[in-house]
């Protein structure tokens, strides 16, 4: 595996498989069983009628809602997490995103059934230069109301037309001649909810049957899921299986596996892919694969912030640092989208004061128990490359304080927080010189396009009164461009984008097996587009959160907002109103 080291880590995400041991395993002779009947229902699969679809989708939602008591309490005690706290709310909010994940693909399929493709929730434009955007959100009537003011929308690769898009939508399902094939999904551990949208697509886009292995930090969510998806694993569709690395490399390598996607890191892809050691940096560098099975998957990022400046008052400065300070702590910092580093322009007065407000907010929330392996190592090795680093919160007991490397030198293009995927509660904040705002915007993008490693999330943080400024505007509409992201923000967490399914999560296209960056392929697909670009979602400046740091009812939202996606109805609609006002 070659690793190209910055300080004492190497570039892009942490690789955790050697530090992760399996607390279950399957046998190989289990192994060898399930994937001889999964095998067996690969073509049956393909040739599944869209009703008996509907009805496994049915008895899914249904089984997983029954769970929801026991889903939300494995995580909390699996991440040592305190009931009534707002880690509590991000958990149901992870299990509504999985709620939310099911009605899509089901409704996508009623709409396969009945004209030919999933319904696109507005016409289909072209910008200036020809790229083709299809507006994805709001897809229902509610979203507008859980959501006011917010929208997203798909930009296909260059090339692709009006026409295309709509004839290549759904295409698993146009393909008559279609074969079955069997994928194996190595599942991230940092949120239950990734291996089930992954599971989905495999299953109900790609009409793969598929088998899921967890990883082992995530493993105490495999009976549950078993249990939860307990229609498609008694007709032989999806398999569950346990294990570390030699599970993990017996699957890969199995005959019956015929295709791979991971959620995780870029270095386990390598691993795979090449090898370990002298051999697999050689093997890379003569692009002389060990494995060439098609692999697919979403591998980290570096996600900046760049916040624009602009006519903030100091209500606008608390407010964003709330949300900045919101998603920094989030599932402890373990995720992909965590923002990573902070962009700023040197002469904004308002920079010091956002960068204290972040941190009087970090300063009042508890710190959290740093449940995924090497955080404390990590951690130490952001310290030490840089000693001025903001550190809030009870740090000891297995908990890490949050975490900020203030004016990192921009120039230092081999940075430590540049180059390597924190993943953990830390985060930093740079400043670029620029003579106005346009000009910084520019700078910003060519700092995140070319500086930072990965290609996943982006998120701007823009005034409304600065989009009143043609030249502004314009700057940030030709940022959204040319930022080379799956997906970009406008003030709001990524993170939404991938909740709304229909605005497809992957990394930016463009990375082959010897450059793998933040991976290849999408996922949150539920339109079931064929060559998506990148997801836009734009956001009003200041709107109702009801999951912040500020909150303090967030749980009694959380779970009636998992609730309402499993189950939608009108009458729910005031209760979950009330419960975000008061949160």
């Amino acid at each position: 595996m070659h690793l190209h080291h910055t300080g004492s880590l190497p570039v892009g995400s942490p690789y955790f498989a050697e530090l992760i041991q399996a607390s279950r395993t399957s046998s190989v002779d289990t192994i060898d069983r399930l994937l001889s009947r999964l095998q067996g229902r690969k073509d049956e699969w393909v040739r599944l009628s869209i009703p008996e679809r509907l009805s496994l989708l049915d008895e899914v939602r249904k089984d997983v809602y029954r769970l929801k008591e026991r889903w939300v309490q494995a995580e909390l005690e699996a991440k040592g997490i305190q009931a009534g706290t707002l880690p509590e709310a991000e958990e149901w909010v992870i299990l509504a995103t999985v709620f939310r994940a099911l009605r899509k693909h089901w409704r996508s399929l009623v709409e396969i059934q009945a004209r030919g493709r999933p319904q696109i929730p507005g016409p289909i434009v072209e910008r200036p230069d020809g790229q083709v955007i299809a507006p994805v959100f709001p897809h229902e009537v509610s979203d507008r109301l859980l959501f006011r003011g917010v929208s997203a929308e798909v930009w296909m690769e260059p090339g692709v037309t009006a026409e295309e898009v709509l004839n290549t939508q759904a295409a698993a399902y146009r393909d008559q001649d279609r074969v079955g094939q069997a994928a194996f999904i190595l599942g991230a551990g940092n949120a239950s909810v990734l291996p089930v949208t992954d599971l989905l697509h495999k299953l109900f886009v790609e009409l793969r049957v598929a088998v899921v292995k967890l990883n082992p930090v995530n493993a105490h969510m495999g009976p549950l899921m078993e249990e939860g998806f307990r229609a498609l694993v008694e007709r032989g569709f999806l398999v569950f299986v346990f294990g570390g690395v030699e599970e993990g490399a017996y699957l890969v390598n199995h005959p019956a596996v015929d295709e791979l996607h991971l959620t995780g890191s870029d270095k386990t892809y390598e691993a795979v892919v090449f090898g370990s050691g002298p051999e697999g940096v050689r093997r890379k560098a003569e692009r002389q694969p060990l494995v060439t099975k098609r692999f697919t998957g979403e591998l980290g990022n570096v996600s900046p912030v760049i916040v624009v400046p602009g006519p903030w008052q100091p209500a606008d400065i608390q407010e964003q640092a709330v949300q900045i300070a919101s998603w920094l702590v989030a599932n402890a910092g373990f995720a992909c989208l965590t923002p990573r580093v902070i962009v700023q322009h040197q002469s904004w007065p308002g920079r010091g004061r956002l960068l204290d407000e972040v941190g009087r907010w970090l300063e009042r929330y508890p710190t959290r128990h740093a449940y995924y392996p090497g955080a404390l190592d990590r951690h130490r090795a952001y310290l030490a490359a840089h000693p001025a680093a903001l550190q809030y919160g009870q740090a000891g007991g297995g908990r890490l304080p949050w975490t900020i490397l203030p004016d990192v030198d921009p120039r230092d293009d081999s940075h430590i927080a540049f180059k390597h995927e924190a993943f953990c509660g830390l985060c930093a904040e740079t400043a670029l010189d620029a003579p106005d705002v346009p000009g910084f915007i520019e700078a910003a993008v060519a700092f995140a396009n070319h500086t930072l490693w990965g290609t996943l999330s982006a998120t701007l943080i823009v005034h409304p009164r600065s989009l009143k400024d043609p030249a502004i505007a314009a700057a940030v509409e030709g940022a959204i461009a040319r930022l080379r992201y799956g997906t970009v923000s406008l003030n709001m967490l990524a993170y939404y984008s991938a909740y709304f399914m229909t605005a497809p999560w992957g990394a930016f296209p463009g990375h082959d097996m010897a450059d793998i960056g933040s991976g290849v392929g999408k996922t949150f697909n539920a339109l079931m587009f064929e060559r998506p670009e990148k997801s836009v979602v734009r956001a009003p400046f200041r709107r109702l959160d009801p999951i912040t740091v500020r909150s303090r009812r967030a749980p009694g939202f959380a779970r009636r907002l998992a609730e309402f996606e499993a189950y939608p109805a009108w009458w729910k609609l005031p209760g979950l109103a009330v419960t975000a006002l008061l949160s």
